[in-house]
C-alpha cells in the first residue's frame, strides 16, 4: 500500500517505520524539513506541507491507499486546536477528494468524554466535553463522520487515551521528579495506552477498521490515580506522593475527567492483541529500559521488575 502519515512525530515516525518494515511504501508529511534525514533513515519519504494552509498541499501527490492523520497540537488553546484539527482535517478531506483513498485514520482523544462519575464509557456514550479544546476535537469527529456519510470519505476514528512510552508519560515523569500529587482520595480513573500499542491499533484499524466507525484506543485496565502511584512507589521503592485537595473548579477548568474507557469494541471487532495490556506491563518495560540505559532510577532488589 502507498501510505501517507500526516504528522511524523512521537507516534507518526515509528508508525511509518513499522509500516515501511512491513513492505508498504510510506510517505511522511511535516511542516518543517528538520526531521527529513530522520524520516529517510526510517524508510519514510518526506513531504513538506502544512495542513492548515491548503495551498501547500496542492502540488503534492494524492495517490495514496491509506492516510493516517496523527498531527499534534504541541499544546496551545482552542484556536490552535481549530487550525490543526478542525481546519486541518477539513483541508485534507478537500485535498483527497477524488483520490483512490481506501482508508483515512484520524487519532482523536478520549478527552471528548466528559463523564466525571467514574462510569464506563463506550463509543456510543455521550461526548459533551467542557474543555474548549476537547470541544474542538468532538467537532472534528463530527466533520469526519459527516464526510463519511455525505461524501463516502473513508474515515475511521480512534479515540486515543493518554499515551506513554519512551520519554513520555506525564504522571510517571512527575513521580520521578518528586512533583506528583494525589488529588483528594486518589479515586479518579486514569486511562492509558503505550505508544507501541497505539501504533499497533492504528495499523490494525488500517487493515480491518470499518469505515465510518469509532474505536476507543486504550489498554484493558483503567487504574485509579492512587493505585497507579502505589504501584510505582512499590516498584521504585519511593514514598507515595503527598495528597492535595481536589478542587473541583480547578479540575473542571483543566478539562480533567473521571471515567473508565472501554476498549471492548476494539478487541471484539479488530481482534487487536496488546503488547502491554495494562499500565503495569507497559511501565515495567519502561522502567527496565531506563535502568538499562544507566539512568538514575533506583534499582529494586532481586532479579528485576515484575509485571505485577
Amino acid at each position: 500500500m502507498r501510505v501517507l502519515i500526516v504528522g511524523c512525530g512521537y507516534v507518526g515516525l515509528p508508525l511509518g517505520k513499522e509500516l515501511a518494515r512491513r513492505g508498504h511504501e510510506v510517505f511522511g508529511l511535516r511542516r518543517s524539513p528538520q526531521a527529513g534525514a530522520e524520516m529517510q533513515a526510517a524508510g519514510i519519504q518526506p513531504l513538506l506541507a502544512d495542513v492548515t494552509r491548503p495551498e501547500s498541499l496542492a502540488g503534492l501527490p494524492r495517490d495514496f491507499d491509506w492516510v493516517v492523520n496523527c498531527t499534534a497540537s504541541g499544546g496551545g488553546g482552542a484556536e490552535d486546536y481549530k487550525k490543526i484539527y478542525l481546519e486541518g482535517n477539513r483541508n485534507l478531506i478537500a485535498w483527497l477528494a477524488g483520490s483512490p483513498l481506501k482508508k483515512f485514520i484520524y487519532t482523536s482523544s478520549t478527552s471528548v468524554y466528559a463523564q466525571n462519575d467514574g462510569s464506563v464509557v463506550t463509543e456510543v456514550s455521550p461526548t459533551e466535553p467542557d474543555a474548549a479544546t476537547a470541544q474542538v476535537l468532538a467537532e472534528t469527529e463530527k466533520l469526519l463522520l459527516a464526510a463519511a456519510v455525505e461524501r463516502k470519505f473513508p474515515a475511521v476514528i480512534l479515540r486515543v487515551a493518554g499515551i506513554y512510552g519512551p520519554a513520555r508519560g506525564h504522571s510517571f515523569k512527575q513521580f520521578l521528579r518528586g512533583e506528583a500529587r494525589i488529588e483528594g482520595d486518589g479515586a479518579r480513573w486514569l486511562n492509558m495506552i503505550h505508544r507501541d500499542d497505539l501504533i499497533g491499533c492504528i495499523i490494525t484499524a488500517l487493515e480491518r477498521g470499518r469505515l465510518g466507525e469509532i474505536y476507543n484506543a486504550m489498554d484493558s485496565e483503567p487504574v485509579s490515580q492512587l493505585k497507579f502511584f502505589e504501584w510505582l512507589a512499590a516498584e521504585l521503592q519511593k514514598p507515595l506522593p503527598p495528597t492535595v485537595a481536589a478542587e473541583a473548579e480547578a479540575i473542571r477548568k483543566r478539562g480533567v475527567t473521571n471515567k473508565r474507557v472501554s476498549n471492548a469494541k476494539l478487541l471484539a471487532e479488530l481482534k487487536y492483541k496488546f503488547q502491554f495490556p495494562n499500565f503495569r506491563a507497559g511501565y515495567a518495560a519502561e522502567i527496565a529500559r531506563l535502568q538499562a540505559e544507566d539512568s538514575p532510577l533506583p534499582k529494586p532488589p532481586g532479579e528485576g521488575i515484575g509485571l505485577g
